[in-house]
C-alpha cells in the first residue's frame, strides 16, 4: 500500500488550473475555455468540472469550488479510506464494497462509516487527496455520510487521485465497481440519469441523489407505483425529505433542497473526467429534476466531446 500523501505528489499531477475569483471558477491556466457551456434552468443551482486526460488540461468549468452535500458521492471517499488501511478484504467486507459502490446501497455506507470514525474518515481522505473545498457533516449530524460537504473540484481531483496515484488494488476494486454501475439502487431510485443517459459508454460512475424523499415514485425496473413505506438505515441520509428538513442554519450546503450529483469517467481509457452537482427547487419531482441534470449533462458532454 502506498503512504505517500497525495498532497506531496501533486506536483505530479497538478490540479491547481482551477482557482476561484468570485463565485465562479477559472480554468485559465490549464487553457481557454472556448465550448459554449449548457444553459441552467430556472431554480436550479448548478457546478461541474470537466477535466480531459488526453489533452493535459480542464474544458469546462462552472463553481467549482462550490460546496454541496455529498449525498452518496461520498462512498468513494468511505472506499478508498476502508481499502487504503487493509491489506486484505474480508469475504463479506468485499460484497458490502460491491453493493455501495455498484448499487449505492446506504446500509453498506452506514456500516463502514460506523466502524472507521464517522467524520474522521473524510477529514484523513481530505488531509491525503488535498480536498480544499470537502468537510464532515455538522458535528450535530455525526452519523449523516450524506451530509459531508464536497465540490466538483474535490470531486474531479479524487477520480485523479484513483487514475494517477492509488495502489493499483484500489484502483481497481473502485473503478471496477464503478463500470459496473447497476441501473438500479438498492432503495428501487433509478440511478441511470446524468451521464449514464447522456453519455455513450465506457462509462464508470458514483451517482447521488437526495432529498426525494425515502422511496421513489416509481420502483426502478418495475414501472409499478411503490408503497411509500420507507426502510431507514440507521445514520443514513434519508432524513433530508419533507418538511421538517427545511430548517435553516444547520451547516449543511442546500438544507431542504433535493440535489442530484453525476460524476464519473467517460470515454476511452478514461479521457475525461466529470462531475456535475446540482440542487433543485424545494418540493421539486423526482422526474422533472433528473430531466434536468440529464439535459445539463448532455449539454456539457457534448461541449467538450
Amino acid at each position: 500500500m502506498r503512504t505517500k500523501p497525495w498532497a506531496a505528489v501533486a506536483a505530479a499531477v497538478p490540479l491547481a488550473a482551477v482557482c476561484v475569483a468570485g463565485p465562479s471558477a477559472s480554468a485559465a491556466s490549464s487553457g481557454p475555455l472556448t465550448a459554449k457551456p449548457p444553459a441552467v434552468p430556472a431554480g436550479t443551482t448548478a457546478s461541474w468540472l470537466v477535466y480531459d486526460r488526453q489533452a493535459g488540461k480542464f474544458v469546462a468549468t462552472r463553481n467549482a469550488h462550490r460546496k454541496f452535500r455529498s449525498a452518496s458521492v461520498v462512498k468513494i471517499l468511505i472506499a478508498i479510506d476502508y481499502l487504503e488501511k487493509r491489506k486484505t478484504v474480508p469475504a463479506n467486507d468485499a460484497r458490502l464494497l460491491k453493493v455501495m459502490l455498484r448499487s449505492s446501497d446506504d446500509h453498506a455506507a452506514t456500516t463502514f462509516w460506523n466502524r472507521d470514525g464517522k467524520g474522521a474518515i473524510v477529514e484523513r481522505m481530505a488531509r491525503r487527496l488535498g480536498l480544499s473545498d470537502t468537510a464532515p457533516p455538522p458535528a450535530s449530524k455525526p452519523g449523516f455520510w450524506g451530509y459531508t460537504s464536497l465540490s466538483a473540484y474535490d470531486i474531479v481531483r479524487t477520480y485523479r487521485y484513483l487514475l494517477d496515484t492509488a495502489a493499483p488494488r484500489v484502483r481497481d476494486t473502485i473503478l471496477g465497481h464503478l463500470r459496473n454501475s447497476t441501473p438500479c439502487g438498492t432503495d428501487g431510485f433509478d440511478q441511470y440519469f446524468g451521464i449514464p443517459r447522456a453519455v455513450p459508454r465506457p462509462w464508470a460512475v458514483k451517482q447521488g441523489w437526495s432529498g426525494f424523499g425515502d422511496v421513489p415514485p416509481t420502483k426502478c425496473g418495475t414501472g409499478a407505483a411503490v408503497n411509500p413505506v420507507p426502510l431507514r438505515a440507521p445514520g443514513a441520509d434519508l432524513s433530508i425529505s419533507g418538511v421538517a428538513s427545511r430548517a435553516t442554519g444547520s451547516g449543511v450546503p442546500d438544507h431542504g433542497r433535493p440535489v442530484l450529483h453525476t460524476t464519473g469517467l467517460l470515454g476511452k481509457d478514461d479521457r475525461f473526467i466529470m462531475a456535475v452537482l446540482t440542487a433543485h427547487p424545494a418540493g421539486g419531482t423526482w422526474s422533472s429534476s433528473v430531466k434536468r441534470v440529464t439535459q445539463l449533462t448532455q449539454g456539457l458532454y457534448r461541449s467538450v466531446s
